[in-house]
């Protein structure tokens, strides 16, 4: 696994990922539950190298605000099918052992000092929001000038996070129609439209986050692909035993007919 240098320079930046918001006053009524997103994720845990493609959007993007404290260096070197060398220069930046967990030097006061609520660790988000909402989330930021970052999140509304990826998938902004619902005028989302595009085409963006997300949903429950490889073994083996067991029951049952 090497570093994608397109990723060098954001270790600098405000990288947060997910849930640091603040629900601060009303915004434009988006009439209904139906508000939002709804595609799904479609990531695979068992696809190591989407989960290696993932660790390292992860750190390069995500990790300067956002810890995953309760997972570890050399947890990802086994699970991902990477050497500890390769982990250390290609994913520990602030890490000095690999048996460290994937912790990150900002202080929480520090975080809600610059964004009003200090940035959650990410290690239980998928299992929290699940994969969909996270994905969802990370394509639906939209230009929006009455914001402090400029910024807005159709998925969540008021988000205090910046759109650290923007320069990836580029700017857009979203289409809002007015349209009555139980005798109330309210403002309905319709589509996003491109204002500048970005480093990679939407494709790619897509596999991009679907790579991040896929990372986030295995760093969720590591033992995932564990479990259901064992569970994998404990059917087949009742699957044998029964076939045995009936042959058996032939056996001692055939002179009593």
């Amino acid at each position: 696994m090497v570093r994608n240098s397109l990723h060098q320079h954001s270790r600098s930046s405000f990288s947060v990922l997910v849930g640091v918001l603040i629900l601060a006053g009303a915004v434009p009524a988006l009439a209904s539950e139906d508000a939002g997103l709804h595609d799904l994720a479609n990531n695979d845990v068992a696809n190591v190298a989407s989960l290696q493609r993932g660790a390292r959007n992860f750190v390069n993007y995500c990790q300067g605000c956002h810890s995953a404290k309760y997972v570890r260096y050399n947890q990802l070197a086994r699970d991902l099918g990477m050497t500890e060398d390769q982990v250390i220069h290609n994913l520990m930046f602030g890490a000095a052992r690999p048996t460290e967990t994937m912790d990150i030097a900002m202080r929480p006061a520090d975080g809600q000092r610059w964004f009003g609520i200090a940035p959650p660790d990410l290690s239980l988000m998928a299992r929290s929001r699940g994969p969909n909402h996270i994905y969802n989330f990370l394509r639906s930021f939209y230009l929006d000038p009455a914001r402090p970052s400029g910024v807005n999140n159709l998925m969540l509304p008021n988000a205090a996070m910046p759109d650290v990826l923007w320069e990836l998938h580029g700017l857009q902004k979203a289409k809002f129609e007015e349209e009555e619902h139980k005798g109330a005028t309210q403002l309905v989302f319709r589509k996003f439209e491109q204002v500048s595009p970005g480093k990679l085409t939407p494709e790619e963006y897509d596999e991009f986050v679907r790579d991040t997300v896929n990372f986030l949903d295995y760093i969720a429950e590591p033992m995932k692909l564990k479990r259901q490889s064992l569970g994998i073994l404990v059917v087949a083996f009742l699957l044998v035993f029964g076939v045995f067991a009936y042959l058996l029951k032939q056996e001692i049952w055939k002179d009593v007919r």
